[in-house]
Order: structure tokens, then C-alpha cells, then sequence
């Protein structure tokens, strides 16, 4: 597991002074201001976030030592992290998208189905895209406690019950 956690995104300068758009990830979206400083995902960047007021699809916010347009435009789509110890502890079924990137899907019979390449979010339930093994070819599954009943963080591995027509068919690999 990162220590690092992504938190939010700089989608771009708001006007002229220096100010930014930003986009939190957080499940209260004003909570990334407490989680400040905030680091680039190097960390070889630091940044004292203030958020100034709400837009559409975020916030705006002022970052120390950013006073111009031009500055701000630089830090387009930098991608902002927090320490995992700065973050709330989560409840036993709840996770950090960063830490089930990578996990290992098994079926319930015990067969690999392939490894989580993203956890996606399109307005409803989370969708874990799974590369599949052996393959090119990703497919999403649902990240909901029927289709992934058991996620263990300390071996590795999400145990699946894939709803019918999730899976390609052997012939169609």
C-alpha cells in the first residue's frame, strides 16, 4: 500500500491572480483543504491549499507562491496526494481506490480472472476495470458486495462473483 493518496486534481487556472480550479476526489470534497500541504505525486512539490469558494465541478483555492495566470497554468493536471496518515481510518468495507489498483482477481472457484487496472466512477457504484489475464482486453466489474464478496488487502487478492455476460466466453478471447 502507497502512502501517498490521491486526493484531488489542479484542473487549470481561474483568472488572472493566480488562483486554481480544483477538483477533489475526497468523499467530503472540502475536506482536501485539511488535508494540506499536499505533495505533487514525485513529491518533489508542495502545496498549502486554501480553498476560496466553490465553483461548478469544484473549488476554487489559492496555493502559496502561485500569483499569477501564467503559474497557475503550469500546474494543470497535477495530480494532488496526501499522506495516508493524514486521512480517516475506513471502516472494515470500505477502500482507497490506490490501494486496489493492482490486486489480483481471482473467480470464486479459485481461477484468475486478471488484475484491477482502475477503479472507475461514473455516477453510480464504482466499476473495477480488470485486465484480464493473458490478455489486452479489460473488462468492468462491479464493486458492489454480490459480484466482489472478499477484498484482502494483505495477500493481494479480490475474490469475484462476476454477473452473467461480464466475462467474454473462452471462444471470445
Amino acid at each position: 500500500m502507497s502512502d501517498k493518496i490521491s486526493v484531488g486534481a489542479i484542473s487549470g487556472a481561474y483568472g488572472v491572480r493566480g488562483e486554481l480550479r480544483i477538483k477533489s476526489y475526497c468523499a467530503v470534497p472540502e475536506d482536501i483543504e485539511s488535508y494540506s500541504p499536499l505533495s505533487s505525486e514525485d513529491g518533489t512539490r508542495s502545496f498549502n491549499l486554501a480553498l476560496v469558494r466553490p465553483v461548478k465541478n469544484g473549488f476554487v483555492a489559492r496555493i502559496t507562491d502561485v500569483t499569477s495566470k501564467e503559474e497557475a497554468d503550469v500546474l494543470r493536471g497535477t495530480v494532488l496526494f496526501a499522506q495516508r496518515d493524514q486521512l480517516p481510518s475506513l471502516p472494515d468495507d470500505e477502500f482507497y481506490h490506490t490501494d486496489l489498483i493492482g490486486l489480483e482477481v481471482y473467480d470464486t472457484g479459485g481461477t484468475l480472472i486478471g488484475k484491477v487496472k482502475t477503479v472507475q466512477n461514473h455516477g453510480a457504484d464504482d466499476l473495477l476495470e480488470t485486465q484480464l489475464a493473458g490478455s489486452a482486453q479489460t473488462v468492468f466489474l462491479p464493486f458492489t458486495k454480490a459480484a466482489v464478496p472478499t477484498v484482502d488487502l494483505a495477500t493481494g487478492r479480490i475474490i469475484a462473483d462476476p454477473p452473467e455476460g461480464i466475462l467474454p466466453d473462452a471462444k471470445d478471447v
